[in-house]
């Protein structure tokens, strides 16, 4: 599904992690359901994080892109602006996801953008609007984040985005 994107991370966020000995490009990827998909993070911060699919191999029986797909899309992104919300200390555990889908795109890219509704110390909230190559919205979603410590077994530092 193409070659995969370096993500562009602020170089403080970049200096935290490597201190911890992390890999961050590799720990905010889509993970393995987001790579069999084809998602892309192609920018990210805690400000805004934007990532696109295409829409050819996520699509339902009609042809069009799968809601599901969305959804996948929409929570990959605002789980990687809730971790790097939290920090290399927190882990993001999504908790709470809606999507409203307004329109049906049957090829093609579409690019997800997700902002901050909400930023604490225990959640974050995101708001992610999945766009097409027309600049037409696709679907509106909102994901809800818990941002628990970081734990001896998480892994090397910090947590899985998701």
């Amino acid at each position: 599904m193409g070659e995969q994107q370096q993500v562009q991370f602020p170089q403080e966020v970049i200096d935290e992690y490597a201190a911890l000995g992390v890999d961050l490009p590799a720990l905010f990827s889509a993970g393995h359901l987001g790579t069999r998909m084809g998602v892309q993070i192609v920018a990210a911060s805690a400000d805004r994080v934007v990532g696109t699919m295409p829409v050819e191999g996520n699509t339902q029986p009609y042809g069009l892109l799968h809601g599901g797909a969305s959804a996948v899309l929409a929570e990959t992104l605002g789980s990687v602006g809730s971790m790097l919300h939290g920090g290399a200390s927190k882990i993001a555990v999504g908790v709470d996801l809606n999507c409203t889908h307004h329109r049906g795109v049957r090829s093609g890219l579409v690019t997800g953008a997700a902002t901050p509704v909400h930023r604490g110390r225990s959640t974050a909230t995101y708001e992610v609007v999945i766009s097409d190559e027309q600049d037409r919205r696709v679907c509106t979603a909102r994901l809800t984040c818990l941002l628990r410590d970081v734990n001896p077994g998480d892994g090397a530092g910090a947590g899985k985005a998701g």
